[in-house]
């Protein structure tokens, strides 16, 4: 596979060698060269080398360009104060055109082997209602990391933590118990003050009377602990069937019901004793002797757990599995979680790096200029499912991973369905939809995969951004930016629209130029179905 800057890097790493000096590969910058004249790429490597070297960046640079040859590379020129220009040859450069066209679908996987097992959990919305915007910007973030993570060759589980113990479940089964009361005549039950008033808990109980009849009329712990149970697994069924339709899906759901039927709290517990101890008959964790601001309750003083217990030996649970990198997505109001949850780790034998948390901030929606909160239907705030409803599934997965997860996001609800230029999703989607149009058009005409023909400003610009794929996947997984691919879908969809427009793809007389920009658009399809596959967005091929 063609990687041009791996490529300079290798060639300047020998220019070194060969003047006596040894240099960090992983150090020397190479950049994108923005005017045409100063060559295709640049570096400053002379510049960064003069203080270490006690020489000026310009003799420095002199001093390698005889070095500096290899198969790729037209002409090598030293500018201004010591920057080196690279001009690199036409038809290496288009050489990516047949490795994307021969390996499609596969173009930008990664080469290296990642030996470190990921565990990527996200989501978790507790099964009490529907999963809101905070949930919906979770799950396109988190997917879009797992996407990048495999696409890029890492070893990566997709996990959701299933919140089924504690008062938020006991709040659930009551809500049921009192709907399923009144759908059988018996209004005698009054509503919890912190029950939940949706409609999906009035659906639930309608099902569990066409289930069991009036059964469970009769209040007691048998017809409680079913109201838990079927409740549970009623709304989780539901949401896993949200998120589906959001095109995620997950390798693993853990049950906080099941790590506490395990005893696995008690065992944690015990190999947490060195460092806890009682105030006020409350147990506390010494958190600060690690890295946290303050100590940290487990068990309150009337005996029940914090959320923190169970989830220390979640996490626990989740490396004696044999994960060596947790990453939680985890809502913005968690920053305080960080330092607690790593100390407690550290406690326990680990490492504190063993575990990264993603931070992802809320969403608000605009219409008209104007926040929009509150759904039509329901007078509730707008769930995930009427997002998707709204704008579609591809606008709001785009919208959602744009920006870094910790960016607030304003998300323009008249943007995203217009079907014009200044929607990025529609920009890019139609720049698939053109690509494939072409192809259509010129599927008479053999693909020229040698590409011999190319040579226009904007033909190699296109190519130079197909060339970048594979090392934006890379750092986009490294760096959990799903936010930077879409910034790389703008450019390939700005230098794809730039060479539709610019160059005749189909001329019938001009049959050799046709095969070889056929093939370039070819790749460029190819290329930009990848790129919107790694952030879960479709490509379709009309529009």
């Amino acid at each position: 596979m063609l990687d041009i800057e791996l490529k300079l890097k290798d060639i300047i790493c020998y220019a070194f060698k060969q003047n006596g000096v040894v240099v960090d590969k992983n150090s020397i910058a190479i950049e994108r060269s923005k005017d045409k004249s100063h060559g295709d790429y640049a570096s400053t490597i002379a510049l960064q080398m003069s203080k270490t070297l006690h020489q000026p960046p310009r003799d420095i640079a002199n001093n390698l360009v005889k070095y500096l040859q290899s198969d790729f590379i037209e002409n090598v020129e030293v500018a201004g104060p010591g920057f080196i220009n690279f001009f690199v040859k036409s038809d290496s450069l288009s050489s990516i055109v047949r490795t994307i066209i021969e390996q499609g679908d596969h173009y930008g996987e990664g080469n290296e082997t990642h030996p470190e097992k990921i565990n990527v959990e996200f989501v978790s919305a507790n099964p009490t209602g529907d999963l809101h915007l905070g949930h919906a910007r979770g799950a396109a973030i988190g997917d879009s990391i797992c996407r990048l993570y495999k696409k890029a060759g890492y070893n990566v589980t997709r996990e959701y933590y299933v919140n089924d113990a504690g008062n938020q479940i006991n709040n659930l089964a009551k809500s049921i118990r009192v709907r399923y009361h009144h759908l059988l005549g018996d209004d005698s039950l009054i509503f919890p003050e912190d029950g939940y008033h949706g409609e999906d808990i009035i659906n639930i109980a309608k099902l569990i009377v066409d289930d069991v009849g009036d059964k469970y009329l009769v209040d007691n712990d048998e017809s409680f602990d079913y109201f838990k149970t079927q409740g549970t697994k009623l709304e989780l069924a539901k949401l896993i069937n949200d998120l589906k339709m959001f095109r995620v899906e997950f390798d693993v759901f853990t049950s906080e019901l099941a790590i506490r039927k395990a005893g696995k709290i008690e065992k944690v517990l015990e190999r947490l004793k060195p460092y806890t101890y009682l105030n006020e008959d409350a147990l506390f964790l010494k958190t600060t002797s690690i890295s946290d601001d303050k100590d940290r309750v487990l068990i309150k003083s009337n005996g029940d757990y914090t959320y923190l217990l169970p989830d220390i030996a979640y996490h626990q649970d989740k490396l004696e599995r044999g994960f060596d990198k947790l990453i939680d997505c985890l809502g913005a109001d968690h920053h305080g979680y960080i330092e607690r949850m790593k100390s407690s780790l550290v406690m326990l034998g680990y490492k504190a790096s063993n575990l990264d948390i993603e931070l992802i901030q809320m969403v608000r929606l605009f219409k008209d200029g104007e926040e929009y909160k509150m759904s039509k239907r329901t007078g509730n705030a707008i769930s995930m499912k009427e997002l998707c409803e709204e704008v579609g599934i591809d606008a709001v997965r785009y919208f959602f991973v744009s920006r870094a997860a910790s960016s607030h996001l304003d998300f323009d609800l008249n943007l995203a369905s217009k079907m014009e230029a200044s929607n990025p999703v529609y920009y890019a989607q139609y720049a698939h939809a053109r690509l494939c149009a072409v192809l259509e058009k010129g599927k008479e005409y053999q693909l020229d995969l040698s590409c011999k023909n190319l040579g226009s400003e904007k033909e190699i610009a296109l190519m130079k951004i197909l060339v970048d794929f594979p090392k934006e996947v890379s750092q986009c997984a490294k760096q959990r930016t799903p936010y930077k691919m879409t910034n790389y879908i703008q450019k390939l969809a700005t230098a794809i629209h730039e060479f539709y427009s610019e160059c005749r793809i189909v001329d019938k007389n001009n049959v050799e130029l046709t095969s070889s920009r056929l093939a370039l658009s070819k790749a460029s399809q190819i290329v930009m179905k990848n790129a919107l596959d790694t952030i879960g967005v479709t490509a379709p091929e009309k529009m």
